[in-house]
């Protein structure tokens, strides 16, 4: 063969960081031949994913609106990856935050105490980690899979959302739609750029992104999260616990989410609706590994995953592209960004032994 695979004999710390880009590159590439065979020019779609949709400041606040809950999912989920604790039920968490956040409101709207919207971030926050603690007992107590307990859980937080929307929750005044009333002005997230949609949330963001660097790389519960995740042998020596480990990581990765479904339902919706997120909490995974589970990267990833929702509505709009064109594109760069992970183990080098003529 003319290509040949080694193994590298430790880890390629350009290729954690090169991957990434790589990914993106053939990602664009390939949707280049989407577009063409879709019959739509492959320059100005590119340009209406990724230009277009920060043309104004109104569009450029956008991008925040929409990485805020991106951002706030994909860090706690970082963390739990980080010890190899693989929570796939953001959505779930950021749903039952919402629900829990929200249910102040709804059972209090008279309120307009300057304490109600804290409260209700506090909710969230306790609403999405208690969500987050279902995984984590069945997998400390009986060593359930995650991976199932915390995704058949998004679908459970979902139906008892719809449940309680085309219900209790549901406004008297709202023309029998499936929808809560609107949110008081105490209730909802303050705006930090007049004119836009752009609120506390994305702060609130950001302050996860500094908390969780800092945790990871100054304090003693980070330092155990990354040696239960690398070694965790090496790990129990030292005496820390596994199970400690698991709880804390999916306690805080559902607080995140259910902060991040609190800051939907109390920024840009404005009430409770049945579809709270078009996907955030899965989304979120790809982020974290587009980040390299760095919240310094999952910032930037999360502005960029923000920008392919709004591209993908754009070229809807202008183009006339289905609005399945975005979640193609996330998996293109999940896809291809698993594939290129192989060469921070692995390296191609030509083959050039050749057989001896005779």
């Amino acid at each position: 063969m003319l290509l040949k695979i080694e193994k590298r004999a430790e880890y390629s710390k350009s290729m954690v960081y090169l991957t990434p880009i790589i990914a993106l590159v053939l990602t664009v590439l390939t949707s280049i031949v989407l577009f063409e065979s879709l019959g739509v020019n492959p320059i100005e779609a590119l340009y209406q994913f990724f230009i277009a949709p920060l043309d104004t400041q109104y569009e450029f606040s956008e991008l925040f609106v929409k990485a805020t809950p991106l951002i706030l999912c994909a860090i706690g989920l970082s963390v739990g990856f980080r010890a190899n604790v693989w929570n796939i039920g953001a959505e779930g968490q950021l749903t039952m935050g919402a629900i829990v956040g929200s249910s102040l409101f709804i059972y209090f709207p008279e309120t307009d105490s300057v304490f109600l919207l804290p409260a209700m971030i506090i909710m969230g926050a306790l609403g999405g980690a208690a969500w987050a603690a279902i995984p984590a007992f069945f997998k400390t107590r009986f060593n359930a899979n995650e991976i199932l307990t915390s995704l058949m859980l998004v679908y459970v937080a979902l139906l008892l959302l719809s449940l309680l929307i085309h219900g209790p929750w549901r406004d008297p005044a709202g023309f029998n739609f499936p929808e809560s009333q609107t949110f008081s002005e105490s209730a909802d997230m303050p705006i930090l750029i007049s004119g836009t949609r752009m609120h506390f949330g994305t702060l609130l963001a950001l302050f996860a992104v500094f908390g969780a660097w800092i945790m990871m790389a100054r304090t003693l519960i980070g330092f155990q999260i990354k040696v239960i995740g690398e070694a965790p042998r090496a790990g129990g020596y030292a005496g820390f616990s596994q199970k400690k480990i698991i709880w804390f990581t999916l306690l805080f990765a559902g607080a995140l989410s259910g902060i991040a479904g609190l800051s939907e339902v109390s920024g840009p919706i404005d009430q409770v609706v049945p579809s709270i997120s078009p996907g955030y909490g899965f989304t979120a995974i790809i982020v974290a590994f587009l980040g390299r589970l760095h919240p310094v990267g999952i910032f930037f990833a999360g502005l960029l995953m923000a920008l392919t929702y709004l591209g993908g509505e754009t070229a809807q709009i202008n183009l006339g592209l289905p609005v399945a064109v975005t979640g193609v594109f996330q998996g293109m760069v999940l896809f291809f960004l698993l594939a290129c992970d192989v060469l921070v183990h692995y390296r191609f080098r030509l083959n050039i032994a050749r057989k001896a003529t005779s």
